[in-house]
């Protein structure tokens, strides 16, 4: 156990030994490993908000089913109900869609605007509410197949449009990741080939005693990580400070912002997930940065 912590000991001196060597070459790497993983990370929360809002609108997006004149909702209700895309029914009788649309141009003599117009002009509608976004157009084509349903009506561009955002960028995401990763394992590899470098006659020494390349490269392996890590963390504050100023931003915005805003929020999971990622991610970079860098030398 003692000679377990001694070498532990001598790992950890030597890695801080190399980054306290590197100077502004470590911040370089740092800065670039912390650009990489907060856009990273950016993007991803983008991600999983949007695919948020996208299933919020598909729980609440409703078809409205508007009937033939003179056919009454409630004969409908329990054969819509039945179906399996649906999750709910809600009815409007004409008289209740009548009262509504008199009060709000402001009328108070609903039945004396109901006789100028000889009665009341509209029809009876109900609002079907679909299980997710995906059966809506196979439910709208079969409510528009019943015997007395004169339309249906639902908002289907709008969660396209969504849709295709969400796709977009995750496109996005990907390709400005593969670029920053690989400058960040650049840059990365760079930093540590120059520390390498002005330590060469140390490792000569220890290969003169007789030092395994593993021992003697592991504490500039290290360093990599140390970088990564590093960098995930900055990435992560850096995030969470965003997140914070957008949300006091938005704190008295209008009902429909306070909606969005709701439905953008990350949940408890994808809260504790994402600096996990990027700690995860900013290891990876280091270490792959650092390997590339050794694996010269080593040989």
């Amino acid at each position: 156990m003692f000679k377990y912590f001694t070498k532990l000991d001598y790992l950890l001196k030597e890695t801080f030994l190399g980054l306290k060597r590197g100077g502004w070459m470590n911040w370089a790497a740092v800065s670039t490993v912390t650009v990489l993983l907060f856009l990273f990370g950016l993007s991803l929360q983008v991600s999983w908000q949007v695919e948020t809002l996208l299933n919020q609108f598909g729980s609440q997006l409703e078809l409205s089913v508007y009937l033939e004149p003179g056919v009454q909702a409630f004969n409908f209700e329990p054969l819509i109900t039945k179906m399996p895309e649906v999750a709910g029914v809600e009815v409007i009788t004409k008289e209740q869609a009548w009262t509504k649309l008199v009060k709000e141009f402001g009328l108070t003599d609903i039945n004396g605007a109901t006789q100028q117009l000889g009665g009341n002009p509209l029809v009876d509608e109900m609002k079907v509410k679909a299980l997710s976004p995906q059966v809506v157009p196979n439910l709208a084509t079969q409510l528009a197949k019943l015997s007395g349903v004169e339309v249906v009506q639902y908002v289907d561009e709008a969660v396209k449009r969504v849709a295709q955002l969400h796709q977009g960028l995750n496109w996005i995401t990907l390709t400005i990741t593969i670029i920053l990763t690989l400058t960040a394992i650049a840059v990365t590899t760079t930093t540590i080939r120059l520390i390498v470098m002005a330590r060469r006659q140390e490792i000569e020494i220890m290969q003169l005693v007789g030092a395994t390349a593993t021992w003697i490269y592991l504490p500039f392996i290290l360093q990599g990580i140390s970088f990564g890590l590093l960098g995930g963390a900055i990435a992560w504050s850096f995030i969470s400070l965003t997140q914070q100023f957008l949300n006091r931003l938005l704190i008295n915005q209008p009902d429909f912002i306070q909606f969005l805003r709701n439905g953008l929020q990350l949940t408890t999971s994808q809260t504790l997930l994402l600096p996990l990622i990027l700690l995860s991610f900013g290891a990876t970079v280091g270490l792959m940065g650092s390997l590339f860098a050794v694996k010269r030398f080593a040989k």
